[in-house]
């Protein structure tokens, strides 16, 4: 009888070079090999460690004035880190101070858009991908001749946000860039989301999201060039959310991006 080993092809391997998902990770007996755990537990610290990270206010409004645009910097009703966890409901309200600021900010003229960054879930996603998206974003949308407001920069924001701050500045259309719910892989994952006639009141199914804007899932140009076509598409047939869909013909590989009507599970906003 031949004692020569056979070997079996592992088409699991060929699959895990093609995704960065946890899958062929091997194993002990019943448990993980050591280098796989150690690899998860990372991962695992790497996004809470983005949930908390500090949001600089001020670096990032310096930031994006860099690059020819005009900035307010605003509050919400969150006071700090642990509490804007706890209750997301505050940081859907500008606190007082914040809410004069913008009135005194209105003009005779209506603002085709407001944009709105604020931390969110990532202020790490905030402060790597925000501000390169604007540089590629902002010169598309003045070329068409939009009227944008000055760019707000909100500590503790959810995404409903973007209703009150685009309702007082007189906007037509409202859009938040925001750290999203880090994943594991994904801790500076940054969302983009725009609303049509931004107002208390608003439901999830009113908005379009863009969301996994980084370099290892949708890169920034691809990302301008969306949020550009939805805001267009938006302005022109005066409505957003699940009314409005991307039909560029342009295919997009899946596991680089995900562009959607926003939904509940997915803000945690």
């Amino acid at each position: 009888m031949s004692n020569i080993a056979t070997n079996t092809p592992d088409h699991w391997q060929s699959l895990r070079s093609a995704t960065s998902a946890r899958i062929a990770l091997g194993r002990a007996g019943g448990s993980l090999l050591t280098q796989a755990w150690l690899d998860f537990k990372s991962a695992h610290a790497a996004a809470r460690d983005a949930v908390h990270y500090e949001f600089d206010a001020g670096q990032l409004a310096s930031e994006i004035g860099a690059i020819g645009s005009p900035v307010v910097i605003v509050d919400t009703v969150a006071p700090d880190r642990r509490t804007y966890l706890l209750r997301p409901d505050l940081g859907r309200r500008l606190d007082e101070p914040s809410r004069y600021l913008l009135q005194q900010m209105q003009t005779s003229g209506e603002n085709d858009l407001v944009i709105i960054v604020s931390d969110g879930l990532s202020a790490l996603a905030v402060h790597r991908q925000s501000c390169p998206l604007l540089q590629a974003l902002l010169p598309k949308l003045k070329a068409d001749g939009w009227r944008i407001a000055p760019i707000v920069v909100a500590r503790f924001g959810r995404v409903a946000l973007e209703d009150e701050v685009g309702q007082l500045l007189g906007a037509q259309l409202a859009v938040i860039l925001i750290g999203e719910r880090p994943g594991l892989g994904s801790p500076d994952s940054l969302g983009a989301y725009a609303v049509y006639g931004p107002r208390s009141g608003n439901t999830d199914a009113l908005r379009n999201c863009v969301s996994n804007i980084r370099p290892e899932g949708l890169p920034i140009e691809a990302a301008a060039e969306t949020l550009h076509y939805l805001l267009a598409e938006a302005r022109r047939r005066r409505l957003s959310g699940v009314q409005l869909k991307d039909q560029r013909s342009i295919m997009v590989a899946p596991s680089a991006s995900a562009v959607a009507p926003a939904n509940h599970e997915r803000i945690a906003q």
